[in-house]
């Protein structure tokens, strides 16, 4: 019995570490592919930015010129963020405040079904823009990131001598 804890032990030991190294591959990934979907999404604003002013208007958002730009800049830059893993965390805090009124604004009857069909919430756009935005600002862009070099780097440099 005894060796049979220790099998077991070995082999989950292996699959953490497996899957451990999983990780930064799969928050890679996961920043690529969102990362471009939120680019083409904000750029499309910017594109027709009147299509999106008259969208906005139409949901009884205020200032709706204002909001259709700044949505659409954030969405399209932060995108571009998430790609090089720069400041993952800082954009993925915007981007999910974005997603969130999204789903508020536009998408309201699938946030009103969460419990009672959970499918139309699933269905919905924002959806995996927001689980996307939420995986980044949880866990980080991992290290095949900016962030990571950048990190990186401070840690390699030695401290200023303080001046006495």
């Amino acid at each position: 019995m005894n060796s049979l804890v220790k099998i077991a032990d070995l082999l989950y030991g292996w699959l953490v570490k497996i899957a451990g190294s999983l990780q930064s591959p799969l928050l890679l990934a996961i920043r690529l592919y969102w990362g471009w979907q939120f680019w083409q999404a904000g750029w499309g604003k910017l594109q027709d930015i009147g299509k999106t002013i008259d969208y906005f208007t139409s949901l009884g958002i205020p200032a709706p010129s204002l909001n259709a730009h700044f949505v659409a800049v954030l969405e399209a830059g932060g995108g571009i963020l998430l790609i090089l893993g720069l400041g993952s965390r800082l954009i993925a805090l915007p981007l999910v405040v974005d997603m969130v009124m999204a789903f508020v604004t536009a998408d309201r009857e699938a946030l009103g079904s969460i419990f009672s069909d959970p499918d139309k919430l699933y269905a919905a756009a924002p959806y995996t823009f927001l689980f996307a935005s939420l995986l980044i600002l949880v866990f980080g862009p991992g290290k095949i990131s900016v962030d990571e070099l950048i990190s990186r780097s401070r840690k390699k440099k030695p401290a200023a001598p303080v001046a006495a």
